[in-house]
């Protein structure tokens, strides 16, 4: 379907939802699926919009994310469900992720202990998703499958064989043999127990930072499985490159903390784990190689050295069984292609320097480009409902929390930014493209005080988390001077 005509059927749905008009439709970036998001605000919410050609997917999701909402979960709340069930509303939770935060902190002195404390929080949440979540789902509705069986896990395999394997010219192999170990990974790996909710893609991406906790989404591949495949999901994401000790120890507290809500043989889920780390690690590189070197996603073909450099970590903590000698020389081939696809390196020296003004058009006017560069962006925040207006706020700046409220309350301000963070994302990405060491965004209202100190403030922390690479400095001129 053309965008166009799905913009139309959502300004319908938001009609038909809150009894009144869409004022912007805004589309979000989603390189992993079909499916097609939209950040849609209006006078009476600012929503998520999906669109999806597959219902029985859609179906899946809203049932299971409605039946976890009402069970206390930390889910998005489904708001509406158009007729034909091509699209669905959800609560706007931000877009702040688990992986953004991850690797915003990589500067910190202690990169370990900021975000130690998120993996514990989600480890816990998971931990109650898979056993208690698991009395309020219905699955029947599960997507494409109820059951994470063996069939399941042979096409996980496949994937990788056909998407990943069969795209490397250099890699030699038996492929009948190949499928006879397939066939015997797949038996043991479905002979573990399945009786628990199984997420399928927790990962860190789909781990949303709001209202001080963490908040789960994509939920709609979710069916019954076993505990051990939604853990490595999380603590084996290949980008999110944790050390293994670090693994190991979080490993060690997913149990403590599943011992409190389920019985379990801990000698035997520590020796099943391995299995599925190689399976995951597997499926991902299908995934890599589908999106990205068939589809041509920059985002995946940049991910598949990390896959195989994990790959090769995990040969040598926890080799495979004598009984797969075909798939252990295939993945040692693999690493042999770590010369095709090296790890992208940072020139330190092309560090990106991005200014982040907030400033006032009466008393002090745009703000003077020092780098050289003759002037930035400017953005003019006094087309934004004005707090300022109101003596409750009159003592306050754009970093009070008052204030914040105020205006994150407001379908303009949210339009607003969202055009800004479009025209910024571009701007950077040319500029670290053409190895440029200085840019600069301006943010003016009338005093300097509220909006643009707002918006400049909102701007640089998007920027630390999409760019993590990037020097981002704030300045908020006017109120420097007081």
């Amino acid at each position: 379907m053309q965008l166009h005509s799905i913009e139309n059927q959502l300004r319908m749905l938001y009609r038909q939802t809150f009894s009144s008009e869409a004022i912007s439709i805004e589309a979000i970036v989603n390189s992993g699926s079909p499916r097609k998001y939209f950040r849609i605000s209006g006078e009476e919410a600012i929503v998520i919009g999906t669109f999806n050609e597959l219902i029985e997917e859609n179906r899946a999701f809203i049932s299971m994310a409605r039946s976890l909402r009402n069970s206390g979960f930390n889910v998005p709340q489904v708001l509406a469900v158009s007729e034909n069930e091509l699209m669905y509303f959800q609560q706007d939770i931000g877009d702040i992720s688990l992986f953004s935060k991850i690797q915003s902190s990589r500067k910190d002195d202690d990169f370990m202990a900021s975000i130690e404390p998120f993996y514990k929080k989600a480890l816990e949440h998971l931990v109650r998703l898979q056993v208690v979540g698991n009395d309020h789902v219905d699955y029947s509705k599960a997507w494409p499958a109820e059951r994470f069986d063996k069939l399941t896990i042979l096409a996980d395999l496949n994937y990788f064989l056909y998407y990943f394997v069969k795209q490397q010219p250099d890699l030699a192999i038996n492929e009948h043999q190949l499928q006879q170990e397939f066939d015997l990974l797949a038996s043991i790996i479905a002979d573990v127990p399945a009786d628990y909710f199984m997420y399928r893609d927790f990962q860190s991406r789909n781990i949303l930072l709001f209202n001080n906790d963490l908040y789960f989404i994509d939920f709609q591949g979710a069916r019954k499985g076993p505990l051990h495949y939604d853990l490595v999901s999380l603590l084996y994401q290949v980008k999110a490159a944790l050390p293994q000790e670090k693994r190991n120890e979080l490993t060690d507290f997913y149990i403590e903390t599943l011992k409190q809500q389920t019985q379990i043989d801990e000698s035997l889920f520590r020796k099943e784990l391995p299995y599925f780390i190689y399976l995951r690690l597997l499926q991902v590189l299908g995934a890599y190689g589908f999106r990205g070197l068939i589809q041509g996603k920059q985002h995946f073909i940049e991910s598949i050295p990390y896959a195989i450099r994990e790959l090769e970590k995990q040969l040598e903590i926890n080799p495979l069984p004598i009984n797969l000698p075909v798939l252990n020389g295939l993945l040692k081939a693999i690493i042999e292609l770590k010369s095709q696809f090296p790890v992208p390196v940072q020139n330190a020296k092309n560090e990106l320097k991005i200014v982040v003004n907030s400033f006032s058009f009466l008393k002090g006017g745009i703000p003077r480009d020092d780098s050289g560069n003759g002037g930035g962006f400017v953005f003019d925040c006094r087309i934004l409902p004005n707090p300022g207006r109101f003596s409750e706020y009159a003592m306050l700046t754009g970093l009070d929390q008052k204030v914040i409220d105020f205006l994150e309350k407001e379908a303009e301000v949210h339009s607003f930014m969202n055009h800004a963070k479009q025209i910024i994302n571009q701007a950077v990405v040319n500029y670290k493209s053409r190895n440029f060491s200085n840019l600069m965004f301006n943010f003016g209202c009338t005093g300097g005080q509220h909006r643009s100190v707002f918006c400049a403030s909102m701007i640089s922390q998007w920027l630390k988390i999409e760019f993590p690479d990037c020097e981002v400095i704030t300045r908020h001129i006017e109120q420097s001077k007081k």
